[in-house]
């Protein structure tokens, strides 16, 4: 059955051009011009994933997206005019998965959409599993964390990046492996998702950016989750 994709978008000429390229690739496309009617579609329907702008007539894309969280765990995709890292980061502590910004190419949007997708369906498919590493705990099944038997909220990106590194602890894991969980594309020499999320999980658990024990940046290669840094 093709993915039924919600998209949320107040211009109307954009929102017909990125409607009919989705359909072409065989997905479900419904659209909404503003954040308070999207939200009643998101929690009627439960589209597959929100294709979501941040500027919107009703609520903003940050409201909707923070309001639809106490309900879905759906991908967001935030696909928005702002450049700005502030917008990123507030998008991705707020819920959102992935973050773009306009004008898109549209092998981009579509790389996104796939690799949010894959993901999802791959995280639903999985049978209840836990990791742990010292203190942390991670159930791949419900994306959960904790850390000395506290819950930590994690975006998706952070639980992915998160869970990448523990199965890889004591390994350094490279950059490039790094981009592809996060965005599904190779990595270009300039994308710095990577370093904003490790400062998100840093700051989440406690690991002081300026001397790492946990969370250990390997100069030219990527990042390490040292399996020292979380004992109980």
């Amino acid at each position: 059955m093709s993915a039924h994709i919600l998209l949320v978008e107040d211009d109307r000429s954009l929102a017909e051009w990125i409607a009919d390229y989705l359909s072409a690739q065989g997905f479900v496309v419904s659209c909404a011009n503003r954040g308070d009617t999207a939200l009643q579609l998101i929690e009627q329907d439960l589209p597959d994933l929100v294709v979501l702008d941040l500027h919107l007539p009703g609520l903003d894309g940050f409201r909707v997206c923070q309001a639809m969280r106490r309900f879905s765990r759906r991908p967001v995709l935030m696909l928005t005019a702002s450049d700005s890292e502030a917008d990123e980061v507030r998008s991705l502590e707020l819920g959102a998965d992935d973050f773009l910004s306009k004008p898109v190419r549209p092998q981009v949007l579509l790389a996104r959409v796939r690799a949010l997708l894959r993901r999802d369906a791959q995280a639903a498919a999985l049978p209840v599993q836990l990791r742990t590493v010292g203190a942390l705990r991670l159930d791949l099944a419900s994306r959960s964390a904790s850390w000395q038997g506290k819950a930590v909220g994690l975006s998706s990106q952070e639980f992915d990046v998160l869970a990448l590194l523990v199965e890889h602890a004591g390994t350094a894991v490279t950059r490039r492996r790094l981009i592809e969980v996060l965005r599904g594309i190779d990595y270009d020499g300039f994308d710095r998702s990577v370093d904003m999320t490790l400062s998100r999980l840093r700051r989440k658990f406690g690991d002081d950016p300026e001397a790492p024990q946990r969370f250990k940046t390997v100069w030219g290669v990527g990042y390490l989750l040292a399996p020292e840094g979380w004992a109980a």
